[in-house]
């Protein structure tokens, strides 16, 4: 028997000292050791320097598989205190134990449980020994009681110390790998951090690299906002050729309460954690989340730890995997030690989406600036003209609201000049040199105005070739103007109230949430009250808007501001025009001062423009306008002292047919009479209707 011994010892040790893997290592132990010794199943386990950790190096089950998967599988490192561990490794040779015995010292410990379950009963335990240092122990299981003598006893430590060796060094070649992995996977991070900029190609480069040192099937990043909103900064998924794409965006479409079921399982992302097996099992019992990732993507283990505990919002990274024990506690050391990178790259990319979104902004607020300049160069401050009492009423209702960031309704005829007030607040508010947006609220079809102030995606509707960035949007940290609101729809009224009690919306075809600091400046020249009480106009909407109202006056209401107002034009228009200066007669401005103005300032502002285009003497000529035109045209004829006035309605109408008569019974369109009243079309149609007016009118009439 010594020589069969020695020889054994002599094979083994060959063996050994030929393999390079701990995979044939262990196949050459076991097949050595079946000669000789009868066992049913081999196990190899390591301690750590201060024997109070150990970790399965190896194992293996001869013949079929005994145990399943999830119960035979051990955490790669695990304590040692208060299981049988702690008792084995107290002696100096070989040891032999009936399981049942050792389950009696110690209950419910599970790897025994399973071995009886087997119906595997007997263990043998060697130490493994290397320069008189226990390094963990080698274990072999039975159906049947092996007899062992002083001999073989003697020969299985021998074995013992030649496996101490070869472990000792397939554990130092690993950590040789492991580190040069580490290494190259850190190099490469660093890399893309400095090349990558954008998002998503960033971070999917980053699971790639992570990937070849720790496999996984998901890579995640993921925030909890101040407020319990879960948002992922980064997603992916391996896909069978081994690439990472972002997951599909409705993979929670089948989970119900999926924002919910998000939000409870944030508290396991915020600590450090590795779940796997049965641990996995039982979080899954606990969050439904995780329950459903296992049944539609056969997830079976997790590793998560926060980037930084100080950081507010807190951030996790979160690695997914389908095999059951993917992950260890050595994994999620490497992975806390990548956390300062991975921390940078997220801070770097952040701050260049902050960069290029402020860049955007700026740049179609410049684009929308030089547009506003080009449109409507007229609307300037300095035509706020008038010192009449009730328009110094408006001055200091001005003065009042415009230094906060109050919602602000303003109502008035059309022509008083809404724009130029609202314009007028935007200037003397903290937002001055954030935009001024505006929408006209009637001069969009209704199915385009959500997109106006939405904002809509690519693919959105049919027409949507590119993402279109809305006016609320546009506006943040500004101001936007809507301009005739008691014109929208009532779908979109209740969108537009969602904005103003929440301050988020989401673009036509989109998923994110955005939010936007706007200040809401409205104006209409409809009794929204009126509109309210015949189901037009949203009554929860209007209170919204209507905070702070700043009524204008109708030009009739101010005669004295007349005069005034027409010298003002007169000068802007002479110099616009390179025009000579001329004069005006006392019985034209008479004229304009007892004119009804139904247009108000717009319509006094249309005249003086036409009067300096066509006087051609020292006076100015108003053509159609004053006493004494031509037939045809609109006269200002001062009523007779105790005549009848005309009333208002009397007068709008006279006003429409004169405009009507001017562009020969033409409605809408460049030579229309709504660009000549400088009305919406659908608007003056709505007029015409109400005052009987027909459509078709003959310039002779």
């Amino acid at each position: 028997m010594p020589d069969q011994d020695d020889s054994l010892l002599l094979r083994l040790n060959e063996a050994i000292a030929t393999t390079r893997t701990k995979e044939d290592l262990f196949r050459s132990v076991t097949e050595k050791l079946r000669l000789i010794f009868p066992f049913d199943a081999i196990t190899i386990i390591t301690l750590d320097a201060e024997h109070q950790y150990r970790r399965v190096f190896l194992r293996d089950y001869l013949g079929e598989v005994l145990l399943p998967a999830s119960s035979a599988a051990q955490p790669s490192r695990s304590s040692i205190e208060n299981t049988p561990i702690e008792r084995l490794i107290r002696a100096a040779g070989l040891q032999q134990f009936d399981l049942t015995e050792l389950l009696r010292d110690y209950p419910h410990f599970q790897p025994f449980e399973a071995l009886l379950e087997a119906r595997m009963r007997y263990l043998t335990t060697v130490p493994l020994r290397t320069g008189g240092r226990l390094i963990g122990l080698l274990s072999m299981v039975a159906r049947r009681q092996p007899e062992f003598s002083v001999m073989d006893a003697d020969l299985l430590e021998k074995i013992g110390s030649l496996v101490a060796v070869a472990v000792t060094n397939m554990l130092a070649f690993e950590d040789i790998a492991r580190r040069e992995q580490e290494k190259t996977m850190q190099l490469a991070l660093s890399n893309a951090l400095l090349h990558i900029k954008e998002r998503h190609e960033l971070f999917r480069t980053i699971a790639a690299e992570i990937n070849r040192v720790v496999p996984c099937d998901y890579f995640g990043l993921r925030v909890r906002e101040p407020d319990s909103l879960i948002r992922t900064l980064a997603e992916f998924r391996k896909q069978p050729d081994g690439t990472f794409t972002s997951p599909d965006e409705q993979r929670y479409d089948g989970l119900p309460d999926a924002l919910q079921a998000q939000q409870a399982i944030a508290e396991v992302f915020a600590r450090p954690g590795v779940y796997g097996g049965l641990v996995f099992q039982e979080l899954a019992r606990r969050y439904t989340l995780l329950a459903y990732i296992e049944a539609s993507y056969g997830i079976h283990s997790l590793l998560c730890t926060p980037l930084d505990t100080t950081n507010e919002p807190p951030t996790a990274l979160i690695l997914a995997s389908r095999e059951p024990q993917a992950f260890t506690d050595e994994h999620l050391e490497l992975m806390q030690t990548l956390l300062p990178q991975i921390q940078l790259a997220l801070q770097n990319v952040l701050a260049f989406e902050q960069i290029d979104a402020l860049r955007a902004q700026l740049e179609r607020e410049r684009t929308y600036l030089i547009d506003e300049i080009n449109t409507a160069a007229a609307a300037r401050l300095d035509d706020f003209v008038g010192g009449s009492a009730v328009m110094q009423q408006v001055y200091t209702r001005l003065a009042q609201v415009a230094p906060t960031d109050t919602t602000v309704l303003i109502t008035g005829e059309t022509g008083t000049g809404k724009e130029l007030v609202a314009r007028a607040l935007h200037q003397l508010s903290p937002r001055h040199e954030r935009a001024l947006i505006k929408l006209n609220c009637a001069a969009l079809p209704a199915q385009l105005i959500e997109s106006e102030l939405f904002g809509h995606e690519k693919g959105a509707f049919t027409g949507a070739v590119e993402r279109r960035i809305g006016k609320f949007e546009l506006a943040d940290r500004g101001t936007i103007f809507l301009d005739e609101v008691g014109e929208l729809p009532l779908d979109l009224q209740a969108k537009l109230l969602r904005v103003l009690q929440e301050k988020e919306f989401e673009r036509l075809g989109g998923r994110r949430v955005i939010t936007s600091d706007v200040r809401v400046i409205a104006a209409t020249n409809r009794v929204l009250e009126q509109e309210v009480a015949a189901g037009r106009f949203r009554a929860d909407l209007y209170y919204r808007l209507n905070v702070f109202e700043v009524r204008l006056p109708a030009l009739r209401e101010r005669p004295e501001d007349v005069e005034p107002l027409v010298r003002h034009f007169l000068e802007r228009f002479t110099k616009q025009m390179g025009k000579p200066v001329r004069r005006l007669r006392e019985r034209d401005l008479r004229a304009l001062r007892q004119y009804g103005w139904p247009g108000n300032v717009r319509e006094l502002e249309h005249v003086m423009e036409q009067a300096v285009i066509v006087s051609q003497g020292r006076f100015l000529e108003f053509q159609g306008f004053a006493a004494g035109a031509t037939a045809g045209a609109v006269t200002i004829a001062p009523a007779e002292s105790g005549g009848p006035l005309k009333t208002l309605k009397e007068q709008e109408r006279d006003h429409i047919l004169a405009a009507l008569h001017r562009t020969g019974g033409r409605v809408s369109g460049p030579q229309g009479a709504a660009v000549l009243l400088d009305i919406n079309p659908k608007t003056l149609e709505a007029r015409m209707k109400k005052l009987g007016i027909e459509r078709t009118i003959r310039v002779s009439e």
